[in-house]
């Protein structure tokens, strides 16, 4: 059953929109069938989710997709995908043009769930979106002929009435397949891909213990969530950034104690129990042995705040 909001996003269409599959709001995923003549630009960027990744299969009409820097552009007989964060996406339907168009909403969590430990694979900007878990990507390309004659089934599933919800949880993870990976360029050489996997690994984790600030994972279970060992990813991680796990949990910890404390609504002890640490004494000798100095005299050290803002602006993995 279509939720609320969705229904009042394609008000402007009326009949011309229906759900096929799914629910947003309950499961994560939704397909939607969209037909209709555009007498005027139709704001299609209402009807999408945030924090989500939409794949559109365009047979007729114009349409863009823009998150202010960059756009997208479906031309009849295209696919693609198109993910936002906490921002909306702008999006227009082409008027006097008749729209033929059917899109499939997935969740975030979904997604993650979907392709856990095939993340190396994905599209670039899909991977790249999931690791810094914001901002926006898209990408478009050429249906191809087996997509056309999905697209058409989709509109009339070639299977009973009781065994569609089934058929359609198939041709989901079909499209995903399809849509959402890149395959391996043949260009691309082994030693080449085992050195972008390895960094790509090396990010995902800096990006997930980023977001673990207080009560990072442990090593077995970082290892799990970015698809290898925890004896292989220590290896990795300390190859890549030159210091180990948790040496870099203690510096991020820092760092962002650091923030707190230079924006002045955190006293020390607050820093610390917003960062983890529940001992002041060992957040202090952390500090000082980071930093410079201790944290009740960091704030008014210009010298050492000057180095400190240098430093995180030239990370390549600072926070955003």
């Amino acid at each position: 059953m279509a939720t609320a909001y969705e229904s009042s996003a394609w008000a402007q269409v009326k009949e011309g929109w229906r759900q096929l599959y799914g629910s947003f709001a309950r499961e994560g995923v939704s397909v939607e069938n969209h037909e209709f003549e555009a007498v005027a630009p139709v704001n299609w960027g209402r009807s999408f989710h945030r924090d989500s990744v939409e794949l559109c299969l365009n047979l007729r009409g114009t349409g863009t997709v823009n998150d202010g820097r960059t756009e997208a552009r479906y031309q009849p007989h295209t696919v693609g995908f198109y993910c936002n964060a906490k921002a909306d996406l702008k999006a227009l339907r082409n008027s006097g043009e008749t729209h033929s168009f059917i899109t499939v909403e997935l969740a975030r969590g979904y997604l993650e769930t979907q392709v856990h430990s095939m993340e190396d694979d994905l599209h670039p900007a899909l991977r790249r979106w999931l690791i810094n878990r914001g901002g926006s990507a898209a990408a478009v390309g050429a249906m191809s002929p087996g997509q056309e004659v999905t697209f058409q089934a989709l509109r009339q599933p070639p299977v009973p009435v009781a065994a569609q919800r089934l058929w359609y949880q198939a041709k989901t993870l079909e499209l995903l397949s399809q849509v959402l990976f890149q395959p391996v360029s043949p260009q691309e050489f082994f030693c080449q891909r085992q050195k972008r996997v390895a960094r790509e690994r090396v990010e995902r984790t800096t990006a997930i213990l980023r977001s673990h600030l207080a009560d990072p994972p442990d090593i077995e279970a970082l290892g799990a969530q970015v698809g290898c060992s925890s004896f292989y990813l220590s290896r990795l991680f300390s190859k890549e950034m030159g210091m180990t796990i948790p040496q870099y949990v203690r510096q991020i910890r820092i760092e962002r104690a650091a923030e707190l404390l230079l924006e002045g609504r955190h006293n020390v002890t607050e820093a610390a129990m917003e960062v983890g640490y529940s001992s002041l004494s060992h957040f202090s000798k952390a500090f000082c042995t980071t930093i410079g100095c201790c944290p009740a005299l960091f704030p008014n050290a210009t010298a050492l705040v000057e180095k400190f803002k240098a430093g995180r602006d030239a990370s390549p993995f600072a926070s955003h």
